[in-house]
């Protein structure tokens, strides 16, 4: 099968598509067929420097996927040949989802909302799992609270203003002015120009902060919550400020997530979610996609075409 493998750790010109041998499906396992695999941050991050995630033999980056059932190993009783499936299988193993084919654990996929293409499904699942996890999970949002989102038109930032606003949350977001109207229409009630003011300085009383920038955002995040408000920082440990004034700081890693794809999903049929997509690219050019992913000025999503 065809597969984009890490040839060595460093820049995107290390991503070349090679012949590599198909895996097969063992024990609960599903062979999934690939239409599409969404990039994310952590692609170019460990192609960079191959840490954190354990690989393979033949390292092959990618964790999102949407794509069609091909065979099912034994004991697999959730899907059939066939069945349209999406996912981010494996992480932070190796999934090798810059492939035709991968193999996954039946319940670390879920079926693909049936009003969404490939394309569309493959730019859910890690971003939308982590800002599930992170506001769902961890941070409880709950009807009326006041929810600040980082990076709002971000590929967590996106799904974290719909997944907030789901839950009845009040959502504030920051992004450059020429994003404000995409993340108004994403179900947004306030929308801060970081270029323009310090966000601490117009924001206030706020119960949860989504940081997906880390660094002095997470502790300047902390100005504005109010008394047993809850910090979630994505970046990493290192990133997490000390607590304060009753304010509870953590970091929140995703993991594969049978019942938060279908809760996505949920939310994507009842028209309370949607992906977007700024590029679409095929496989062949999955170097391109990382240069473009680095720059750090996407909106929504990247997506590589497979089948």
């Amino acid at each position: 099968m065809r597969a984009v493998v890490v040839e060595q750790w460093g820049g995107p010109e290390n991503l070349v598509e090679r012949e590599v041998e198909r895996p097969e499906p063992g024990l609960n396992e599903v062979l999934v067929r690939v239409h599409a695999a969404g990039v994310n941050p952590v692609d170019w991050k460990t192609r960079a420097s191959g840490a954190l995630i354990e690989w393979g033999a033949v390292p092959v980056v990618g964790w999102d996927v949407s794509g069609t059932v091909e065979a099912v190993g034994p004991g697999v009783g959730v899907f059939r040949p066939g069945d349209e499936v999406f996912g981010m299988p494996l992480f932070p193993r190796q999934a090798g989802g810059y492939a035709e084919y991968v193999v996954a654990p039946a319940r670390h996929l879920a079926p693909k909302p049936a009003g969404l293409t490939h394309v569309e499904a493959a730019a859910l699942p890690l971003a939308a799992l982590t800002a599930w996890q992170a506001l769902v999970d961890a941070a409880d949002v709950r009807p009326g609270e006041r929810v600040l989102v980082h990076a709002a038109a971000g590929g967590v930032g996106h799904f974290a203003v719909q997944i907030a606003k789901a839950r009845g949350a009040y959502v504030i977001g920051t992004a450059s002015a020429g994003k404000h109207d995409l993340v108004r229409e994403l179900g947004a009630d306030e929308v801060v120009d970081y270029r323009a003011v310090r966000f601490e300085d117009a924001v206030s009383d706020i119960d949860v902060v989504l940081d997906g920038l880390g660094g002095e955002t997470a502790a300047r995040s902390l100005k504005v919550l109010r008394p047993g408000g809850r910090l979630i920082t994505l970046p990493g440990p290192d990133d997490v400020p000390a607590a304060r004034d009753g304010v509870r700081a953590a970091w929140v890693l995703v993991e594969p997530d049978h019942l938060g794809l279908r809760e996505i999903a949920a939310l994507v049929e009842r028209g309370a979610l949607k992906p977007v997509v700024e590029t679409v690219l095929p496989l062949a050019d999955a170097a391109k996609a990382h240069e473009l992913g680095e720059q750090g000025r996407t909106t929504g999503k990247i997506v590589l075409t497979v089948a």
